[in-house]
């Protein structure tokens, strides 16, 4: 069973992204409401996919990204977040995001991310 972390200092969202990962077959490993908490899960956690939101408190996803690539090059992160992120959305795919999806979406756009996370590895 493929392994999610879902990071987003919105609950809702992050169980919104909870149900339909579940739905798709996907184990939720974990979860974080900021940056900091998100670098220090993925070291543990090592999932095989983050879903990453933008404007966080304490350390934003963009600064988390880098981090985390930054150790661990390979890893599989989606950013996640509001329209008018659009320039920080450029910056992270620049800094290795596979792919971001924007706020507001719908269950088959994250069903669509959950599909193709296999050319992450």
């Amino acid at each position: 069973m493929k392994k999610l972390m879902i990071v987003d200092d919105a609950m809702i969202m992050r169980l919104r992204i909870r149900e339909i990962a579940v739905q798709a077959g996907w184990e939720v490993v974990g979860e974080a409401a900021d940056g900091n908490q998100a670098v220090v899960m993925f070291r543990s956690l090592q999932p095989d996919l983050v879903t990453m939101d933008i404007v966080m408190p304490s350390m934003d996803g963009v600064e988390a990204l880098r981090t985390i690539r930054s150790e661990s090059p390979n890893a599989c992160v989606c950013m996640v977040s509001a329209v008018n992120q659009r320039e920080k959305l450029a910056e992270c795919i620049r800094l290795g995001a596979i792919d971001f999806i924007v706020k507001p979406f719908d269950k088959s756009q994250l069903i669509s991310l959950f599909d193709k996370q296999g050319r992450c590895q």
